[in-house]
């Protein structure tokens, strides 16, 4: 295995605790470590959606254990979202196309995730919940299943800061939904690809390890209230730092 494998396996690892600690399976970071390394970028979609899969399906199953999703307010996001994810990944991009649609898609990511980490509250449930309005959360999961097809993205990234700011759910319950969102917008974004005759490199399958380990420690400390301000304004460098690369170099 090359040394440039070895790093993104570190980075994978990282990305795997940080992201499923608040909910998400790191498509974003893998995306944007893959960017900083000069990855292929025709490799990047499928393998940031491989390694979505697994730790959002062990992210599922944790916060589901926990209690902390909310099936019925999953369902009017992933009705969309889920069609639109699978015709969209099929749509081939140019590689210069590639690298402006992912660099916005980062500085966007990036802005999201300051927000949501600088609107944290200490006392959510002092502040009420408001049903989900079926036609907007249709919307939006169309929008944000094409974005996650084009990208090779869950979507995670943009439904956590919408729950949180149309109070839809508090942060806990808005990562439990999210990670149910994740897990069924990159089976069909993945399936797209694999349609259209996406191919894997040779490391994924070690890769696929360190990030399960990863999402094994995540998920627990997340469930167990791990704060995540920090890590989110970390987080929300990381991809500021790629975006940058992708769009200047």
């Amino acid at each position: 295995m090359s040394s440039p494998e070895l790093v993104l396996a570190l980075i994978f690892f990282a990305v795997a605790i940080l992201y499923s600690s608040v909910g998400h399976a790191g498509a974003s970071g893998y995306l944007a470590a893959m960017a900083l390394l000069g990855f292929a970028p025709e490799q990047m979609r499928p393998t940031a959606l491989a390694l979505n899969i697994l730790v959002g399906g062990i992210g599922l199953f944790r916060f589901y254990r926990a209690g902390l999703i909310d099936y019925k307010r999953v369902l009017p996001f992933v009705l969309t979202s889920a069609p639109c994810a699978f015709f969209a990944a099929k749509f081939p991009i140019a590689k210069e196309h590639y690298s402006l649609l992912l660099g916005l898609f980062l500085i966007f990511a990036a802005a999201a995730v300051f927000k949501t980490a600088l609107n944290l509250k200490k006392n959510e449930s002092e502040y009420m919940l408001r049903p989900v309005f079926w036609p907007i959360a249709a919307i939006a999961g169309a929008s944000i299943g094409i974005l996650s097809g084009l990208t090779g993205t869950g979507g995670a990234i943009f439904l956590t800061p919408l729950l949180l700011i149309a109070h839809w759910a508090h942060t806990r319950e808005a990562s439990g939904i999210s990670v149910a969102f994740v897990f069924i917008n990159s089976l069909t974004a993945l399936a797209g690809l694999w349609k259209a005759g996406a191919s894997f490199p040779e490391a994924l399958p070690f890769w696929l390890i360190v990030v399960a380990i990863g999402a094994l420690i995540g998920t627990q400390l997340g469930i167990h209230r791990l704060p995540v301000r920090g890590l989110r304004f970390a987080l929300s460098l990381v991809l500021l730092v790629a975006a940058g690369k992708l769009l200047f170099t």
